[in-house]
């Protein structure tokens, strides 16, 4: 587990936000759910200059009080989702 990761993961612990916290998706009657640690883990596979916008994104979302971590994490995790998909659309 690389050092942004390990960070990523410290926000929570010290958030009280339990890593296996869960998100459900809701799409054409199928859901699809993630948990806050999927999603950190997936994004840091990317390049480290996006695990550093990640994390940079994760601070700002703990500064921001109307948008919060849960927000965060809902809007990631819609990103993921979107990106998954897309890749099995066949056209």
């Amino acid at each position: 587990m690389n050092q942004i990761t390990r960070q990523c993961k410290q926000i929570l612990i010290d958030e009280g936000i339990d890593a296996n916290s869960s998100i459900d998706f809701d799409v054409n009657g199928e859901v699809h759910t993630m948990t806050f640690e999927y999603i950190i883990d997936t994004f840091m596979q990317a390049s480290e200059e996006s695990q550093l916008v990640f994390y940079a994104a994760l601070q700002k979302a703990l500064d921001a009080k109307d948008m919060g971590v849960d927000k965060f994490f809902e809007g990631m995790g819609q990103l993921l989702l979107m990106t998954h998909l897309s890749k099995n659309i066949d056209i």
